[in-house]
């Protein structure tokens, strides 16, 4: 584990009610506030009746604490370590970042220290200083809700121009490229940012919206068994997911998780990395696609 435990989202969301409590907040509705803030969806449901119960003997009943100091968390060398091999990646280049403190620091790994399996090896061409250039451009226009004027290569090699609206940026584990989901645009709602040979922002009043459709939307339903943080780990790796999570029982949980059509393999990728303390029991088309990628990798000996 490279981050310990007492950095995770659970122990800061209970260092911040801690520091609250001290600082004399000390009501249900501002731990509730910060829990929901600070973790994830289904934190609601260990953190704070651990609290309320005393399970965790650091909220008393009367709703103060036996903490007299506010906590700290220092980082540590092999977490500096960690953040510099984050850093080397080329994709985190792209957002212009810089993390200081580092220079003396050996990376805790590189890329020379392992394989990613099942992706394509064509991604998108992060050292390319035009493509960084025109991806920060995107990036500030998605902060700044700024219309976008692009030329483009559509799927048939042919160079076009078109106006759009950028919502959000989306990477592509699978693909290893990133996209933009926009709207207004005449061709698509998707533009994949290696197809993009200029951009630029420009004036609302010379954005002219088009009306586009929008990509079907599924829904897949997971039986997670909360063994080796599982529970935690879905929630996180599918954090920019619409999603709905329903405990069972104490170690039984379904979790609902909404993706586009279009996305539909990179998900059964995504879902079969957790093993078998995740389930998919519906739909049974999923379940499907399982099945059969399952039976395929058997069939070429991988496991």
């Amino acid at each position: 584990m490279i981050f310990n435990e007492i950095y995770s989202a659970y122990y800061n969301s209970v260092a911040k009610i801690i520091n609250a409590v001290l600082d004399g907040s000390n009501d249900l509705q501002s731990m509730c506030k910060i829990v929901c803030e600070n973790a994830f969806g289904e934190s609601m449901l260990t953190v704070l009746p651990s609290l309320q119960n005393e399970k965790w003997q650091l909220i008393r009943q009367d709703m103060t604490t036996p903490i007299v100091r506010k906590p700290t968390m220092p980082i540590t060398l092999v977490q500096k370590q960690w953040l510099k091999a984050i850093s080397l990646d080329p994709r985190f280049k792209l957002f212009g970042t810089e993390i200081k403190g580092l220079e003396d620091v050996e990376p805790l790994f590189t890329s020379e220290d392992y394989f990613v399996y099942d992706r394509y090896s064509d991604g998108d061409p992060y050292s390319d200083e035009g493509y960084v250039e025109r991806f920060r451009t995107i990036l500030s226009a998605v902060n700044e809700k700024s219309p976008l004027k692009l030329q483009m290569l559509n799927r048939r090699g042919q160079t076009v121009s078109t106006y759009l609206m950028p919502q959000r940026l989306e990477y592509s584990e699978k693909d290893d490229k990133f996209r933009l989901i926009s709207t207004g645009c005449r061709y698509a709602g998707t533009v994949n940012l290696a197809r993009i040979i200029t951009c630029e922002k420009c004036p609302s009043e010379n954005f002219k919206p088009h009306r586009c459709v929008q990509p079907a939307k599924e829904t897949v339903t997971l039986r997670i068994t909360d063994e080796r943080n599982t529970l935690e780990r879905v929630m996180l790796h599918f954090a920019h997911f619409e999603k709905q999570a329903e405990r069972i029982d104490e170690k039984q949980y379904t979790v609902k998780i909404r993706y586009n059509k279009t996305d539909e393999t990179e998900m059964v990728i995504r879902i079969l990395g957790f093993g078998p303390t995740v389930e998919v029991t519906e739909p049974q088309k999923f379940r499907n696609l399982i099945i059969d990628r399952l039976k395929r990798q058997k069939s070429c000996e991988l496991f």
